[in-house]
């Protein structure tokens, strides 16, 4: 069985989403909505595969932690409240992917109207870490700090080696998260943000790996200033001093080696991807905080 953890927080797609996972699923599935200090909105999807849980509003780390906790799947999937599925998205997972595997489907694009992949937006395959001293990033919003970006599909290979991912869906063998993952750290990465990099460079660098799986997909959709401006979804989550003061903490705890129990050193991340715009040097420049 897949267990969905699906946290909520001023969600209005939510129904949307777990009737897209319970349509196109092709075997056992049990969908966990955590809504984070709030009631629903409107009556949940009537389905005894739907089972809420409500907990304090502590954020989206905890709320991701609550969910796994009841889950009751060999295999566990996060995904944002507002994403569509391909049909069978839960088998080929489920049999795609190895135990210390993190996989992430294809991303599409949402479209909103019609609940499926937007055409005329790209598709993701693949995400790279940026280096700290990246100008094309807003320090005043993200700080010193690497963060998840897209790339290209480079290759048809339908299953690949992804540095990091986008942090929207993810899939996983529930025993090896809960051995070497579990639980999310709300206290030193935040309420919300770094998911992608405490989850990512922990399977990587723990001797693990992040997979991409091109057989499958989901669309998810990237919310606009129209979205907010029409209080459809909520900012109050994303204090910018709090996420620099995160985002930096993460960074320099990584980069720095200072995670326990690692298989590899920071560095064989960077050589094994060579992401784009890590300069040769990069180590002395992250150590005197230089730019690119």
């Amino acid at each position: 069985m897949v267990s969905v953890i699906v946290p909520v927080y001023k969600e209005p797609f939510l129904n949307k989403t777990i009737q897209a996972l319970l349509d196109n699923a092709g075997g056992e599935v049990e969908i966990i909505p955590v809504f984070d200090g709030e009631a629903p909105d409107e009556q949940l999807v009537d389905d005894p595969r739907v089972k809420p849980v409500y907990v304090e509003h502590r954020g989206m780390r905890a709320a991701i932690n609550a969910g796994i906790l009841v889950s009751e799947g060999e295999w566990i999937m996060k995904t944002d409240a507002h994403c569509a599925f391909a049909p069978g998205w839960d088998t080929e997972l489920a049999t795609s992917c190895k135990p210390n595997w993190l996989m992430t489907p294809r991303r599409y694009s949402l479209d909103e109207i019609t609940w499926a992949p937007n055409p005329k937006r790209p598709t993701i395959d693949y995400n790279y870490l940026s280096f700290p001293g990246d100008t094309t990033r807003s320090a005043e919003k993200y700080g010193y700090s690497f963060q998840c970006m897209n790339s290209a599909s480079k290759n048809d290979k339908a299953i690949d080696d992804a540095m990091t991912h986008q942090g929207s869906c993810w899939f996983a063998n529930r025993e090896y998260f809960m051995e070497h993952i579990y639980p999310l750290d709300d206290v030193n990465y935040g309420t919300f943000a770094q998911e992608q990099q405490e989850i990512g460079l922990k399977y990587w660098l723990g001797g693990g790996a992040i997979k991409v799986n091109k057989n499958t997909w989901y669309a998810h959709l990237s919310k606009r200033t129209h979205h907010y401006d029409s209080k459809k979804f909520t900012m109050e989550h994303k204090h910018a001093e709090e996420m620099v003061q995160y985002n930096e903490w993460a960074t320099q705890h990584w980069m720095n080696n200072a995670e326990p129990d690692m298989v590899h050193p920071f560095s064989w991340l960077v050589e094994k991807f060579k992401p784009q715009g890590w300069p040769e040097n990069w180590e002395a420049m992250f150590k005197n905080h230089e730019t690119i």
